[in-house]
């Protein structure tokens, strides 16, 4: 008797994805009765940090919805496939994006119609990251560009870069130069500054050339109050955003 065929929902992005975090959590208490590190170099450490690719594969396939839903979405697939994730929080998590991949995400057009995955910077740069929020974050940035929205393509690249600073700084151990008295983080110009500078996140030339050009860009876009960024002025830094991206996301480990 021939198998049958799984029907095209079975085959769906939502589907994947929720199958590939069922199979996260039965990882993660695999790992737990064997007394093994999620974190470490064993089979189980090694098989989550597999799904979490093929996770983060399937979410870049997934249907398009609002900045907030793709961002909340991003952070529950971080949650659910990230070593550190204590057991009750890994199982709340899951259940969420049960929930939220059979409703909100059920139907809508695929991303690839709608989101820009190439359209200004390369989202396949960001998801090797292994971050949710950082596909997230160039989603918007992307839809951003194509639709037009040029400032608000400026203020999210402003973010992309912040953060991407911050995750270097973390990865060297040396977060608590880009910090305050009371411990956070600094404005971007602050960050900026500083990453100039700092010995042991030796960036290029062309990286030093590009930050300032990205930080004034973002501030004139977030704050500037008779300011409007153009497409020009966002194709002027879109070869130097690439650059900077990529350079701190290596200083983080991230790729």
């Amino acid at each position: 008797m021939p198998a049958r065929r799984r029907s095209s929902d079975d085959d769906s992005p939502a589907s994947i994805l929720e199958r590939l975090a069922k199979q996260a959590i039965d990882i993660a208490k695999k790992a737990r009765r064997h007394r093994q590190n999620l974190a470490g170099d064993n089979f189980y450490g090694n098989k989550l940090a597999q799904l979490r690719a093929d996770a983060t594969n399937a979410f870049s396939d997934l249907t398009a919805q609002s900045a907030g839903d793709t961002t909340a979405l991003a952070e529950l697939i971080e949650s659910i496939f990230s070593a550190q994730t204590a057991r009750p929080a890994r199982l709340k998590c899951y259940r969420e994006l049960s929930y939220a991949l059979r409703t909100t995400w059920r139907r809508s057009k695929p991303l690839s119609q709608s989101s820009g995955d190439a359209s200004l910077f390369p989202l396949t740069i960001l998801t090797q990251a292994k971050r949710g929020y950082l596909p997230a974050i160039g989603r918007q940035m992307n839809g951003c560009f194509e639709q037009g929205w040029y400032d608000a393509c400026a203020v999210m690249m402003r973010r992309l870069v912040e953060i991407s600073i911050i995750e270097a700084f973390e990865h060297k151990g040396i977060a608590s130069k880009i910090k305050d008295n009371a411990g956070n983080y600094l404005h971007l110009s602050a960050l900026v500054d500083r990453s100039m500078t700092e010995p042991k996140i030796a960036l290029s030339r062309n990286a030093k050339k590009a930050l300032p050009q990205l930080r004034d860009l973002g501030h004139l876009s977030a704050h500037g109050r008779h300011y409007h960024a153009t497409k020009d002025d966002i194709e002027k830094v879109r070869h130097g955003c690439r650059i900077v991206i990529e350079e701190f996301l290596h200083h983080g480990g991230l790729l």
